[in-house]
């Protein structure tokens, strides 16, 4: 018996496990019942959610917009964002902050940096010398990171979603520009993580558009490729996008459509800021030129008038895209003056020549990374922006060669409503038809490492080795192992950017550092010491590029094998356990696997992640130098054979990669191939032995983060400390001002009311007086103190005048209910009393009441009226100026006492009205010689047999009992043709 509960206790173990599991999806799902997205351009982000009942629909911020400018205003005692933060630009320009993200993930010699400088001079730029960074200095107390000031909006962004979802929200998909690297998308996590948001994803907001497109088009997407290049210019940056759409068969949901990242091109600073900044230029040279005789100072060096210029020329750009020419004025841009002057679309495009020319270069680049001819390109959609200007469009149209451009997507909100899609797409509250996703690794990434040669002279030397991990324009997300064969002690290995040459020089200058990472490994040579019996099947270096396109190095492990005799004992507990918990969850195990549960991880990650664009082989070029590959890696070894050929058949099927994993299964089992038939007892002694033993030692890593390092986890605790800091005194800031407001708001409808003819009626002269000698002091201590009250003696002083005024408002509002409730209960009692007095006309052999029913109603319609007069002629009697004894709330209780007495009479006379009319329903008409009083068949009571067993309570009158006289014989059938003339 005890040997049987040891067997069972596993499985009860797995139970409670997968039970735990489930649980904790339960509470997961429970607090992310709405997810939302944001769209982060450079000038403006659209946010957009997904909740119960509310499916994809972009947020209104405050103002009602569906669009809120990325601006943030930062004060000593109050922030601003959004519009609010705009109309702040020209009061205060140097503490609004706009476009910062250009600064994200750069360090300061990077020339976007110098650029930003040379844009916006009147924001003061500190140095970070930890991180080689900059950050804002808006005054000697307010200093702020470009990562903080985007937290703030984050932050912002997910309040205007909660406020519109009326429920909080934590997890959230940014979108960020396609050509981010590593250290620009670590920065926007390390933003989000300060906001408090779970990222369920960044995606590159072509992808979101080209999803967006995807989604709404499902219908139009078969087995035939279709390539659509999308041109998205925004304010900051360009990209161009060359996308594929088919159908392609997956594992789990069948058929469904898919969208490929063919190519991608992008120039980081054409845009529409660009031609603002034009447009900004030649505005202040004509300003300064109306003014040259006067000796006046030049407008560039006032920065509200250059703010006043910039917002100028944002409207005159908007306003030249559809007419020849505009007319830009500014009311007292500086020293009181005035500025107007005329514009016209031909000297915009003149200023913006130069930038018009750029427009194909990257649609270029985007033919030339997918490797593809512009005939294959079968539309060319138009998003952002700034496609807007003609310009534009017509330099593109030449480029492309097409008959016309697209504009059937939502060139603001469809990367917006692409990545909310996205969003419940990976959230656990959601279920969304599959859309499979291909994006494109942008940068290459590679592996060098170094490692001692010998010669054939025998001199030893270094090579320096090199081996492709991600490629340019494969898929991700993925994961990849590379294998170091030929280390047995501690060594480095440097992760860094493989070939960059698209890129041009000043882009490679922006771009920054090319080097990512140096690893440094640590206990390598302890490992070997561990196993020495053991064969070494390298060192594994496992790294992931994540769906958010940031790489990462999972874990670096030491492998060793060897061939071990199996032993004839039971299992062990833990192993039943584990391999019952597998079968739970869907896997499955064999003998081999059972044992060496390792094998089955390292083939389910070793290889590329599913869709890979690797080729068979590459894996191979993975490993520092692999050995020979075995002739044939699918047929199993003949048994004899079978503790040698182990080993190799593992590495040949590393070396053919992961794009058929089931080729490695085989391979490691050995006796894979004899599994169809039983075998013998002696062949079974003989197979036993052969069993590989796997050990897997975890190695120590050291990061050497080079191109940007991220923020210290101190430091990092301490932004997110401080962000929220300013959270909180912004919501008790918003708390005060409504106190405020409230106080304000009833001191001057209060005093408006003292002389309303209403209130005159039910106040005397005195107590008008008493009101307003209080109402006039609290608003002098509003107005002379009223700034440094705090917001609990702002409720305070709310409360007192409200418990001062509540008995003369209370007299208005009861005289205003009278008339209604009055009539109200005069009808119900006189509807009442007819009701009474039909009751009691009703014959005494047909009376459904008794008797003491209607007394009691009789006495609860006297004793309502004898109230309602007794009432009324005491309020009468009453001076207007005291409480009333007649109340609105006993006016209702009375008719809610009566109305539930009647309304208990009436559900009693239904019954039998209902009743009635089946028995009507059920009237027959004897046959000729038969007389009404003569008795009809009666129907039995009671039936014996299966039948009656199983039968339901039928109600008379309706098709149930016209089946069920149809299943008695013994009624006459006349009867029921009668009845069926007689319903007619």
């Amino acid at each position: 018996m005890a040997a049987t509960v040891r067997r069972q206790r596993p499985r009860r173990l797995a139970c409670w496990a997968l039970m735990t599991v489930l649980l904790a999806d339960l509470l997961a799902l429970s607090d992310t019942l709405a997810v939302m997205s944001v769209d982060l351009g450079s000038e403006s982000m659209k946010v957009a959610i997904v909740k119960p009942g509310v499916p994809m629909e972009i947020v209104l911020n405050k103002e009602s917009r569906r669009k809120t400018p990325v601006t943030v205003t930062l004060k000593e005692n109050e922030r601003f964002f959004g519009d609010s933060a705009a109309s702040m630009a020209i009061k205060n320009p140097k503490a609004t902050l706009r476009y910062f993200q250009h600064l994200l993930g750069k360090q300061e010699n990077n020339p976007h940096v110098a650029l930003y400088k040379a844009r916006f001079p009147e924001h003061e730029l500190g140095f970070d010398p930890q991180r080689q960074t900059v950050y804002f200095q808006i005054s000697p107390q307010l200093q702020f990171s470009p990562e903080e000031v985007l937290s703030m909006l984050l932050n912002y962004s997910r309040s205007l979603a909660e406020d519109f979802a009326e429920q909080p929200i934590k997890d959230a998909v940014i979108t960020v520009p396609a050509f981010f690297n590593q250290a620009e998308r670590r920065a926007v996590l390390q933003a989000a993580r300060m906001a408090g948001l779970k990222v369920l994803q960044l995606i590159n907001d072509n992808t979101a558009t080209a999803l967006s497109y995807g989604v709404f088009r499902r219908k139009d997407i078969n087995s035939t490729a279709q390539n659509i290049m999308f041109y998205d210019m925004g304010s900051g940056s360009t990209v161009c996008t060359i996308v594929t759409y088919q159908t392609v068969k997956t594992k789990d949901a069948g058929i469904q459509p898919q969208l490929q990242i063919r190519g991608v091109g992008f120039d980081r600073t054409l845009g529409g800021l660009e031609m603002e900044l034009r447009l900004r230029e030649h505005l202040a040279r004509l300003f300064n030129e109306q003014r040259k005789g006067q000796r006046a100072k030049d407008v560039r060096e006032n920065p509200r008038a250059m703010a006043k210029l910039l917002r100028e020329a944002n409207r005159l750009k908007t306003v030249l895209s559809a007419n020849a020419d505009h007319m830009a004025q500014i009311e007292g841009l500086m020293d009181d003056v005035d500025f107007k002057a005329k514009v016209t679309r031909v000297e915009f495009e003149e200023l913006c020549a130069d930038l018009f020319e750029r427009v194909p270069g990257p649609v270029q680049q985007a033919l030339q990374s997918a490797e593809m001819k512009l005939d294959e390109i079968e539309q060319v959609i138009l998003v952002g922006g700034a496609t807007r200007v003609p310009k534009v469009q017509e330099v593109l149209l030449k480029a492309v060669g097409k008959e016309e451009l697209g504009k059937n997507i939502n060139a603001d909100e469809a990367a917006a409503m692409g990545a909310v899609y996205q969003a419940a797409a990976l959230s656990k509250a959601f279920k969304v038809k599959p859309f499979v996703i291909r994006d494109a690794v942008i940068y290459p990434i590679l592996v060098e490492f170094t490692r001692e040669v010998e010669e054939e002279t025998g001199v030893r030397s270094l090579k320096h080795n090199k081996r492709v991990l991600f490629s340019r324009m494969g898929p991700y997300p993925q994961r990849k192992v590379i294998t170091f064969n030929r280390y047995s002690h501690d060594f480095n290995f440097h992760i860094n950017y493989g070939d960059l040459g698209f890129l041009g020089p000043e882009d490679l200058r922006v771009f920054g550092s090319q080097n990512l990472t140096t690893v440094k490994l640590k206990g390598v040579g302890e490992s070997f010491k561990k196993y020495p019996d053991y064969e070494s099947k390298g060192i594994k270096a496992h790294f992931n590029l994540d769906e958010s396109g940031v790489l990462s190095l999972d874990r670096v492990e030491s492998v060793f094998e060897t061939l071990v005799e199996d032993s004839p004992e039971e299992e062990s507990t833990l192993t039943k356990l584990g391999n019952t918990i597998s079968s739970l969850f869907g896997g499955g195990s064999t003998p081999d696997t059972k044992e060496n549960g390792t094998d089955t991880v390292q083939e389910e990650e070793e290889g590329p992640a599913e869709g890979s664009k690797d080729e068979p082989g590459e894996q191979a070029e993975l490993k520092e130098e692999a050995e020979a590959p075995a002739e044939d890696t699918s047929s199993p070894p003949p048994p004899e054979a079978k503790g040698a050929a182990a080993p190799e058949g593992e590495k040949a099927a590393e070396k053919d990669g992961g794009d058929k994993p089931e080729a490695q299964k085989p391979s490691e089992k050995g006796e894979a191939g004899s599994e169809g038939a039983p075998p013998a007892p002696e062949e079974e002694k003989k197979q036993k032995p052969a069993r590989k033993q796997r050990m897997v030692e975890e190695i120590g890593v050291e990061l050497v983060v080079l191109d940007l390092p991220d923020l210290p986890e101190d430091q990092l605790a301490r932004s997110a400390q401080k962000l929220q800091d300013l959270t909180l005194r912004d919501l008790q800031k918003q708390e005060r001002e409504k106190a405020a407001n409230s106080l304000e708001a009833f001191i001057f409808e209060t005093q408006d009311k003292l002389y309303q003819p209403e209130y005159q009626e039910v106040s005397t002269e005195e107590q008008r007086e008493d009101i307003s000698g209080k109402l006039s002091a609290t608003s002098t201590w509003l107005e002379d103190e009223g700034f440094g009250a705090t917001t609990a003696m702002l409720k305070e002083k709310l409360a007192e005048l409200r418990k001062l005024c509540h008995g003369l408002f209370f007299r208005v509002e009861e005289r205003k209910k009278w008339p209604e409730r009055l009539s109200a209960l005069d009808n119900l009692l006189n509807h009442s009393s007819m009701f009474l007095k039909g009751a009691r006309l009703i014959p005494e052999m047909d009376q459904i009441f008794t008797e003491v029913e209607m007394t009691t109603l009789e006495k609860i319609i006297n004793e309502t009226w004898a109230w309602k007069n007794t009432t009324v002629a005491e309020q009468a009697k009453l001076p207007t100026t005291e409480k009333p004894v007649l109340l609105s709330k006993d006016i209702e209780a009375k008719m809610a006492a009566l109305d539930r007495e009647v309304q208990y009479l009436l559900n009693r006379a239904e019954a039998p009205l209902n009743a009635s009319t089946s028995d009507q329903s059920e009237k027959v008409i004897p046959p000729p010689g038969q007389t009404e009083d003569t008795k009809p068949i009666p129907e039995p009571e009671k039936e014996t047999g299966p039948e009656a067993a199983d039968s339901e309570p039928l109600e008379l009158g309706g098709p149930a009992a016209e089946s069920e006289q149809k299943e008695h014989p013994e009624q006459p059938t006349g009867q029921k043709r009668t009845l069926k003339n007689d319903e007619l």
